[in-house]
């Protein structure tokens, strides 16, 4: 009996525990269908809340788009104003630039033959400028005096008395740094009007800007405006004459003559567009004299009074002096202005007495940033001589720096010249001094 009792005791047990073990695997099983879907409920939440966090930001990012495109004004106000803190502290700052000016580029026949090469059956003038071209280069903008025309091999090079250069020049004279020519002298139209078309193309092709001579009414009529390290500069150009040669009937805009009421009216479209300087060539005086006349000083007081700020002088062949001055305006104000009345040749084969002396001018301005006024702070020069050297078969023409030269020839190292060219170097850099007057500094 006790047997029995036992037995089903244990049994008892057995199943007692079984019982639990399944309802505790049950229990299990419950928790983790229950963890599972609270899990997957809260994924979806997240995603549901991660959705709308997205859909939150691209509305809030949809509505600043849109406030920026709706308020394009106000932020364009704001990115200008900005901008004008900016400019405006630029602004301040005073800035300084220098402008090189050469005399007339001129070209005899002697020198396009001395820049023939029979084995490459090409012209090339570059040699002319070896000895000076660091000055032109060096510049900030440099300015020169073009005083013959481009106008084809077709049409024949020729010298004086009228003047047909090969155009390859014009290259020649961009490559050393040349970026402005005056074009209104008494040569410009000596292969008549189609040279004169043609000396523009070719200038154009150069790259060198250029005024004075023009194609049309409305060309003349737009002035020429350079910038320069943020300083606008316009360039005018007037001559006296053309040598006799009549300027075509219905092209009279082809020229600038000088005339006060066309200076005037082209000085007044050059303050429309309100250029921080005005800068006008003039073609004027009488052929090598070294002191300008009645005539040049009066114009220069017209110019002055009128907007110029700076006066280019050429056409006498030889120097003469420059001065800075302090102009008086209607309104009681003032201002600098400067003047060289001829810078004589920079390049060219004539035989008069100063015709080959020159130099290149060197102009230091400064636009005021509080004011913006204009002065000019240094007006020096580099003393030039076209040295011919007759010895040579070919490229006898060099353009010296006369200085260097002479220093070259006192320390006995490689230069150019014998003894006798020595004295007369040092001759002409007297002359030049004495015509030019000091620099100023």
């Amino acid at each position: 009996m006790r047997n029995q009792r036992n037995k089903r005791t244990k049994h008892t047990t057995k199943e007692n525990l079984n019982a639990f073990f399944k309802l505790c695997a049950l229990i299990a099983f419950i928790l983790a269908i229950i963890l599972l879907i609270q899990y997957l409920i809260d994924k979806k939440n997240n995603i549901n809340i991660s959705s709308k966090n997205i859909e939150k930001n691209t509305s809030e990012n949809s509505n600043l788009y849109s406030n920026e495109n709706l308020n394009t004004s106000e932020n364009s106000n704001s990115f200008a104003n900005e901008n004008s803190t900016s400019t405006t502290s630029d602004d301040k700052k005073d800035i300084t630039f220098n402008m090189a000016v050469t005399g007339d580029i001129m070209c005899h026949n002697t020198m396009f033959k001395d820049a023939y090469n029979s084995s490459s059956k090409k012209y090339d003038f570059s040699y002319f400028f070896d000895d000076i071209k660091t000055y032109l280069e060096d510049a900030d903008i440099t300015i020169g005096n073009l005083e013959t025309t481009f106008a084809g091999s077709k049409v024949g090079y020729s010298g004086y008395p009228t003047f047909n250069t090969p155009e390859v020049l014009a290259t020649n004279l961009k490559n050393i740094g040349v970026d402005v020519v005056s074009t209104a002298n008494n040569h410009c139209i000596d292969k008549g009007y189609s040279g004169l078309v043609s000396t523009i193309n070719y200038l154009d092709d150069a790259g060198i800007a250029h005024t004075g001579t023009f194609t049309s009414k409305e060309n003349q009529q737009k002035i020429l405006i350079k910038n320069v390290n943020g300083v606008s500069i316009a360039f005018l150009s007037f001559t006296y004459g053309t040598n006799g040669i009549s300027i075509p009937k219905g092209k009279e805009y082809s020229v600038n003559l000088i005339d006060k009421a066309l200076i005037k009216e082209q000085l007044n479209l050059a303050k429309e567009q309100h250029p921080d300087i005005i800068c006008v060539s003039m073609h004027w005086g009488i052929e090598y004299q070294t002191k300008p006349n009645s005539e040049q000083k009066d114009l220069a007081d017209f110019l002055f009074n009128n907007g110029a700020d700076i006066i280019l002088g050429n056409h006498p062949h030889v120097l003469e002096p420059m001065e800075k001055r302090t102009i008086k305006l209607d309104d009681g104000t003032t201002k600098e202005g400067f003047v060289i009345y001829s810078l004589g040749n920079f390049m060219a084969d004539q035989s008069y007495p100063y015709t080959r002396d020159s130099a290149i001018l060197n102009l230091q301005i400064t636009k005021n940033g509080e004011t913006a006024k204009i002065s000019i702070d240094k007006a020096t020069y580099t003393p030039t001589y076209i040295y011919k050297n007759t010895s040579k078969s070919s490229k006898k023409f060099k353009i010296l720096d006369i200085e260097s030269e002479i220093e070259k020839y006192k320390n006995n190292s490689s230069g150019s010249v014998n003894k006798s060219t020595y004295n007369t170097l040092n001759t002409e850099l007297k002359n030049i001094k004495n015509i030019i007057g000091k620099e100023i500094e």
